[in-house]
Order: C-alpha cells, then structure tokens, then sequence
C-alpha cells in the first residue's frame, strides 16, 4: 500500500517535470501492485486519482507509452474500472497511439481500448465513429507477421464486426483481402478458427460477401472441406461445420451467389453439387442449403431443374425418411419447394416424383418440415389442375392439413396448411377434392382464413370458399352454417378497410350460398341490401358493378 502511495506521488512528479527514469520505476511498481492483486490494486490505484494522470502519460514519443498502456489494459480487466477509464478520457489518446509505429505500443494500446470497451456496444460504436476500423486493418497489413498484434487485431474485428454500423466502414477498406491472405498462411486449427469468428459476422454484409468471394475465400473453404470431411477428431468436425455453413452464408447476396454459379458451369457451384450424395450430414445439410440459395431466380432454378438437380434432391430425402435428420429434411424440401416456383419446371418435378417423396414426410411432428413440405406442395400444384385433385383426394393428407390448422402454437404451420387446404380448391376446381375437404371438416379453417390479417390469405379463402359454393352447396351447408360464413362476409363487406378484392369475392360468394335455404335466411336477416347498395357508389368500378348484381339477386329473391 505504502509504495502504491510513493508510486503515484513520484509518478505525479514525474508527469510535470518528465523524469523518464522516476516515471519507468513509478510504471513499475504499479504493474507490478497489479500482478500481484489486480481487483485490489485497480481499486486502490482508483482512489487515489491515477486514472487523472494516466492520458498525459501517454505520449506517442514517450518510451514509458508501452507500460502506460498495459497499466489501462490490466486495470480495465475489471468492470468496476471500465468507466471511470471512459470518464479519464483515455480512450482519445489511445485511439491516436495506434498511428504509432512501435509495435509494443500498438499491442498494449490494443489490449487497453478492447478491455476497456468490453462488452460495451456503446464503447465499440464510439471507437468506430473515431476510425479505428481503417486504422486497425491497415495494421493488420503492415503486422502480419507478428502472431500477437494480428491476434489483437482480429479480436478486435471480432468485437467490432457484431455492430451493423461497423460493416459500411469494413467495407470501404480491404479487410477481405487480408483476411483471406491471413487465412492462407495458417496451418493451425485455433488460429483459423479466430479468422472464422471474424469472417461470420462481416459475412452478413452483402458488399463484403461479394468482397470476400473476390478475394478467394471460397477456394480456401473447400480446400478445408476437403481436408476435414473424413476427420474424426472434434476440430476437423468444427472445421468442417463452420467452413461450410460460411460457403451456405456467402451465397446468401445476390451479387455472390450468381458470380459462384456462373450459368451453372462454375466449379465452385459444381463442387457444392458433390456435398448432397455424401455421408457426411453436415456436408448434405450445407449442399441442400447451398441449392436453396442458387435457387433464388427463374434463371438458376430453370437450369438446375434441367441438369437433374431434382433427382439428386429426392435421393437425399430418401435416405433421410428413416434416419431422420431434421436439418437435412429441412434443407432438401426448401431447396425444392424454391426449384418449384418458375412455372416450367412444376411438370417437370412432379413427373420426377417430388409430391410423392415428400408426403413420405407427412407424419412427421417437427414444425420446420411441416412448413416446408407444405410451401414445396402448394408451390407444385400452383397451377396444376391433375397434381391438385390428385392430392386434394389423398385423404390422408386432407387430414393432416386439416389437424394443422389449428396449430395454433406454429402460426407458420397453421398458416400454410389453410393456404395449401384452399390451393387444392382454387387449383383443382373439383367436385371431388371439395368433398375431401367437406368430409375431413376442413370448411370452418377456411372460413376462419377468411378473416385473417393478410390480404392474399382472405382472397384465397374466400375464393376457395366460392368453389365449394358453386361445387356442392349442399354438402357444404352445415359447416358454412356452423362456420357463421354468413356473418364473417357481412363483417368484410362492413369493413372499410377491406381491399377492394375482398369485397368482389365476398359478394361473389354471397349469391353463390343463396340456393340454401337456411344461408338464405341469414342474409336476410343481417341487412345485406343495405351494406351492398353502399358499395354501389365504391371507387372501384369492378367492385360497384359487382354491387350492382349483387343486390338485384338479393332484391329479387327476397
């Protein structure tokens, strides 16, 4: 305690008239109080006011900077210190002591504003609006072979990279380049693995996507692929996961994913084909997802389709019926449900089998496949009159749909089954597949459907819901009653807020359910002249006329 004491007092000196000598062994003997008992030493340093001579002290051309700066560094290992650093001002100088040539003082300059700013997403934005980013990458340039500095500067990437207000300035200087080249010279599993937590986070970017790719980190990730897929030990593992969940994540910008694909011939798109038929389960997983991700315009999804992509998919899914590995399920049904959007290519998949390999998952209870293997079914029958009475007649799968649209824990599910439930209809337009739907008590969903927050859901509900009316009112008489149909129509023709297809359907659909003599009762009792002649006077000329005949039919048969 008493040299801490004679410590300040000679460093206080020392800081008016710049004894080097006094100052070097005052250094000292606080490095050496915090060594020793950092908390109690921080603390004690504290109250007795060093932190206030501590910013003079650190002079670019001083050659006590280095232990200066280590000083901060050690007492901001501490949270209770981290502020009061902040209130000193100390985090001006140090930031202009990284301009220093001298790498020592670089490296504890490093360590000071990285403890200091630990944790702190305020800190960390401070010092990117200070420019540390260019500052710290230039470094790394200049550094990189010294292991300590480039060690310092990627945790500080690391730090920084998580802050979306960092990714405009990483992007504006050459951090792809260097860490690429960083990457290259690597042979050890814990230093790759810093560049990787590096990578991740910028990698979110799609400038530096595109940057990175440029710069060659897509060949150095499938040569650790290459290295790692028959690795047993748990780092090739890591390697191996995180190597190609990057490869999966760089294909997610637009501008990245089409310079890999190349029109189909490129070999880095040719090299993520192999990973699918392997059996390796993370490599299927990231081959499957890569696919999803080339599968992102008519263009890509067009050619694949052609090439035979398809049937390696489905092959995949095969193998993972019975094994039963969700993430690859997962991934293999998006990237068919994203082959199935252009229009020319749903004949051609549902030749291949794909409706049939995918209802092979209907019984599964895991709420991601759920909701993929629905979007791939109402992507393939979009259109597709034959593929929609086929599955809208497959009892089974009525059922299911029908059972999933009251989970309600699993809004995605649940939506998607009313959708794909409707798609059938509207698809189909068949007598038949409207009975499965009757029969399995799926009416009430639709009608329900009908009532929800998005547009394109009411509409497609609603003109469901006018098929089954104009396909077998009779059958569908009960549950449009217990549905309250009547009265959910009556609400959307109300409503003002309704969009001006809502309201042409609703009324499409109110003359359809007329032939009932019991839905007939309810319209008249609910007043619907009235609202309809309303609407005769709407903006939208569709939307009047429609008014118009609707309330001639509801005159005459009143």
């Amino acid at each position: 305690m008493e040299s801490l004491r004679e410590a300040l007092e000679k460093l206080k000196l020392a800081s008016t008239d710049n004894t080097a000598d006094s100052t070097e062994s005052s250094l000292d003997c606080l490095l050496s109080a915090l060594t020793q008992n950092n908390t109690e030493a921080s603390r004690k340093m504290q109250e007795m006011g060093i932190l206030s001579l501590l910013p003079t002290l650190l002079n670019p051309q001083s050659s006590c900077t280095p232990k200066v700066a280590n000083i901060i560094a050690e007492m901001a290992k501490n949270e209770f210190m981290r502020n009061p650093c902040v209130e000193a001002g100390l985090i001006p100088p140090l930031v202009q002591l990284l301009n220093s040539t001298d790498q020592e003082v670089l490296l504890q300059t490093g360590r000071a504003l990285g403890n200091i700013c630990y944790d702190s997403h305020t800190l960390q934005a401070q010092l990117i609006n200070l420019g540390v980013i260019p500052t710290l990458v230039k470094l790394l340039g200049i550094h990189s072979h010294n292991t300590a500095l480039t060690e310092m500067c990627l945790i500080a990437f690391g730090n920084l990279a998580e802050l979306e207000s960092s990714k405009e300035q990483f992007a504006s200087t050459n951090i792809a380049d260097e860490l690429v080249h960083l990457f290259q010279k690597q042979t050890e599993h814990e230093k790759k693995e810093m560049i990787f937590e590096v990578l991740a986070p910028l990698a979110e970017n799609d400038i530096i996507k595109l940057q990175l790719v440029e710069a060659g980190l897509v060949e150095c990730l499938l040569e650790v692929v290459a290295q790692t897929v028959d690795g047993e030990r748990e780092e090739d593992i890591a390697q191996l996961k995180t190597a190609s969940d990057l490869m999966v994540l760089l294909l997610l910008g637009d501008e990245s994913m089409q310079k890999l694909f190349e029109g189909g011939k490129g070999s880095v798109f040719q090299r993520v084909l192999s990973w699918i038929p392997s059996h390796n389960h993370q490599l299927q997983l990231a081959g499957a997802l890569a696919i999803a991700n080339f599968a992102r315009n008519d263009g890509n999804c067009i050619h694949m389709v052609d090439t035979g992509i398809v049937q390696k998919l489905l092959e995949l899914l095969e193998r993972h019926v019975d094994e039963g590995n969700v993430t690859v399920q997962h991934a293999a049904l998006s990237a068919l449900r994203n082959l199935a959007i252009p229009v020319v290519n749903k004949s051609k998949m549902l030749c291949a089998g794909v409706a049939d390999v995918v209802l092979k998952f209907l019984q599964s209870e895991m709420p991601p496949v759920q909701f993929k293997l629905l979007g791939t079914l109402r992507m393939l029958i979009d259109t597709q009159a034959e593929a929609a009475e086929q599955l809208g007649t497959n009892g089974k799968l009525v059922e299911r749909l029908v059972e999933w649209c009251e989970a309600k824990d699993h809004a995605g599910v649940m939506g998607e089954s009313n959708r794909l439930l409707s798609a059938l209809i509207r698809h189909s337009k068949s007598k038949e597949v409207v009975r499965t739907v009757i029969q399995k008590g799926g009416v009430k969903h639709l009608v329900t459907m009908a009532t929800s927050e998005h547009m394109i859901m009411q509409n497609e509900a609603l003109v469901a819901l006018g098929l089954i009316a104009a396909l077998d009112l009779v059958a569908a008489e009960k549950d449009f009653v217990g549905a309250n149909l009547v009265s959910v129509l009556h609400k959307l023709l109300s409503d003002e807020r309704s969009a001006p297809e809502i309201k042409y359907n609703s009324m499409i659909l109110i003359c359809a359910v007329m032939g009932s003599e019991p839905l007939h009762k309810e319209v008249q009792s609910l007043a619907f002249i009235d609202v309809v002649s309303k609407l005769r006077s709407h903006e939208n000329k569709t939307v009047s006329h429609q008014a118009s005949l609707t309330e001639q039919r509801l005159t005459a048969q009143s």
